[in-house]
């Protein structure tokens, strides 16, 4: 540890192991004067807040619709928008359970899980993924990978299974706590596929400057499409990405997310730039990184 001469202000260098119970002294080299050390108090530990959820999600729409949920069903929600904000409010706010898209943009969401489940003081947060498949058709298997999440749920199933997923999470943490206790029956908690109204409603739109929310809109969807070849094909990916061979690899693939992608955004967006293939290309050199 480092303290400072309170008369010298020079910076001493102490050994901590040398440093007793009720503190030592030691001399200034400099001007000689005797200061008491003690060890620092070590910082206490931030209790898990059972009521908190972060909801991490890129489509306001969409983040509006989960938080409004949660909000109902009694719980505090912390928001972030894009996975660096994910993280930091993670560590900060220690929820209990973190909803977190898949595609979310500066770090993707598998890759926000797999690292809080590597840090001791954020690794005890319960996960659940959630993915958009731009072709529901096409991908009717649960991941390859799911990067240490504890749940899965495809977005447009999120008003069926958000809370029963979130129910099971509390019921198994109280069987751990009390295993030896009998606990009465409970009621299925209601399904909100009964609610008169979907959770989430793509077709809303939040007020926003029109060119950067279709820009926003263009680079959620590569996104999207990117990361469900990667999270459903996760090995192949990644030997592709180490030997250098994404784009062949999986030109099939890509070519129909491309035809997808040119349907859905509009000329005037994609004269704007080659969003699609900038995603792509972040994506690639990001878990180059990491491999």
């Amino acid at each position: 540890m480092v303290v400072i001469c309170p008369k010298c202000k020079t910076k001493l260098k102490i050994d901590e192991g040398k440093i007793t119970g009720g503190g030592s002294r030691f001399k200034c080299p400099k001007c000689s004067t005797i200061l008491l050390v003690k060890k620092p108090l070590p910082a206490p530990e931030k209790a898990v807040d059972n009521i908190k959820i972060l909801v991490a999600h890129s489509n306001p729409s969409s983040m509006s619709d989960i938080t409004s949920l949660l909000n109902k069903n009694g719980y505090q929600t912390v928001t972030a928008a894009d996975g660096i904000e994910a993280m930091v409010k993670a560590i900060k706010e220690l929820p209990f359970l973190a909803i977190v898209e898949v595609s979310l943009p500066k770090i993707y969401g598998f890759e926000v899980c797999k690292r809080l489940k590597l840090r001791p003081e954020t690794n005890h947060i319960k996960f659940i993924l959630v993915s958009s498949p731009y072709d529901k058709a096409r991908y009717k298997r649960e991941p390859e990978s799911l990067y240490e999440a504890d749940d899965h749920i495809e977005e447009h199933r999120l008003s069926e299974l958000l809370m029963d997923s979130i129910n099971s999470f509390k019921r198994k943490e109280v069987e751990k706590k009390e295993p030896k206790i009998e606990k009465p029956v409970e009621k299925p908690a209601e399904k909100i596929s009964e609610q008169k109204e979907p959770l989430i409603k793509p077709e809303e739109k939040i007020e926003r400057p029109v060119t950067d929310d279709k820009i926003e809109r263009a680079k959620r969807l590569a996104r999207t499409i990117v990361s469900d070849i990667f999270l459903y094909n996760t090995a192949k990916a990644e030997e592709s990405i180490r030997n250098n061979k994404f784009f062949s690899v999986f030109s099939s693939e890509i070519r129909e997310g491309l035809k997808l992608y040119e349907n859905r955004i509009s000329p005037e967006v994609r004269n704007q730039g080659d969003f699609f293939k900038e995603v792509i290309n972040d994506f690639i050199e990001n878990k180059k990184k990491s491999l």
